[in-house]
């Protein structure tokens, strides 16, 4: 009998063929690989889900609500409202890059209250790496001298906080004028005892209605809302914007408004205490 004669298809038991299946399966099978085809599969529905809409002011699905585009550092400010915080959640949720890298944490109100949940606020933010600014809630009605005084009973300031914050929104009754004087007192002495300018805080109303020339130099942050940009004269002196009130944040159980900074990490870091 003839030897059986093999096939020409190669060696019995040849696994060439193999590997290429084999390497196909880890490619499918790698979470490098779903994670690639998610991230483009996310960025095309947002592409698409934002057709026709403002560029400059996208919806952030996670903080559930719009957000000004163009803007690097983002922040919150919190007082009793927002109640218990998990400051490490806070800072470890992100949507798309954006963060919460400060926090201006409410401290005191005319003369004689002190926010419930500033100590632990002021003490545990800074632990998870937030940055933190403290603001007093100005009573025109009462002297602004006093109110610094109370204030800077209360807070102590470090190098590297942000600087202090005058909250300055009604008139209580008072005359814009003797407003103004009661506010420049409080400025003044805050800026002597901590050698930093103070950060004005307003909404662009009053601000337009009240202040507007009469504080020259002095930082702002100002409050207007779900905007998609801050209708403010090019030349005025805002470095922070409060553009919602009613963000979701992680580790925050009520609404919280939501903030830029105007400028890069360089001009941030400018402005902390020395």
């Amino acid at each position: 009998m003839k030897p059986a004669t093999r096939s020409k298809k190669g060696k019995p038991g040849s696994t060439w063929w193999r590997w290429p299946v084999v390497i196909f399966v880890l490619i499918l099978l790698s979470p490098f690989y779903y994670g690639y085809i998610l991230n483009g599969f996310t960025g095309a529905w947002r592409w698409i889900r934002d057709i026709g809409n403002d560029p400059n002011y996208r919806a952030y699905k996670s903080y559930k609500i719009r957000i000004p585009a163009g803007y690097q550092i983002h922040g919150i400010d919190v007082s009793y409202a927002q109640g218990k915080i998990d400051w490490h959640k806070v800072r470890a949720m992100e949507d798309d890059s954006v963060r919460v890298g400060f926090a201006f944490i409410k401290a005191t109100e005319g003369l004689m209250l002190v926010d419930s949940y500033f100590k632990r606020n002021w003490r545990e933010a800074p632990k998870a790496g937030i940055t933190c600014g403290a603001y007093h809630f100005f009573r025109p009605k009462k002297a602004g001298l006093w109110q610094a005084r109370f204030f800077l009973q209360n807070v102590t300031m470090e190098r590297g906080d942000l600087p202090a914050v005058c909250d300055i929104e009604v008139l209580d009754g008072t005359s814009p004028e003797a407003m103004r004087k009661e506010l420049k007192a409080f400025l003044k002495h805050v800026e002597g005892k901590t050698g930093v300018k103070p950060i004005i805080y307003t909404s662009i109303s009053f601000y337009k209605d009240y202040l507007d020339g009469y504080f020259d130099g002095y930082p702002l942050w100002i409050a207007h809302y779900y905007q998609a940009r801050l209708k403010m004269d090019g030349s005025s002196t805002w470095r922070f914007w409060q553009h919602s009130d009613k963000a979701r944040v992680n580790g925050i159980n009520h609404a919280v408004d939501f903030n830029v900074f105007k400028g890069d990490s360089l001009t941030f870091q400018r402005l902390l205490v020395k």
